[in-house]
């Protein structure tokens, strides 16, 4: 019993660290002026506080802690990422810099 919650932990850290270093990597490609032209805060801050999150929720997923569960800073992590995911990334989206067409339902 307890190696299939250890397991089930650990694919949850996984999930974890996918998730954060999937919103770190999306802030890195935003332009630097789409943050505060969409009324959020700024890219370096979100920067620092999404690297943190990748960090943490990495070493959790190595279990570098040493406990089967989650930590405190894990989950802090996962919610951080997850406001960013769920706010920021979609009132920044709009502001992708980029040539060329977007598609058949977007600008030309």
């Amino acid at each position: 019993m307890n190696s299939i919650l250890s397991l089930i932990f650990w694919l949850l850290s996984i999930a974890a660290f996918v998730m954060c270093a999937w919103a770190l990597i999306h802030a890195l490609r935003i332009p630097t002026r789409a943050f505060p032209a969409a009324g959020k805060q700024t890219k370096p801050l979100w920067l620092i506080i999404l690297g943190f999150a990748t960090l943490f929720t990495f070493a959790g997923a190595v279990n570098y802690y040493g406990m089967g569960m989650p930590g405190l800073l894990t989950i802090i992590s996962v919610i951080a990422a997850g406001i960013y995911l769920a706010d920021v990334k979609p009132a920044v989206n709009e502001y992708r810099g980029g040539g060329g067409s977007q598609g058949p339902y977007g600008p030309w």
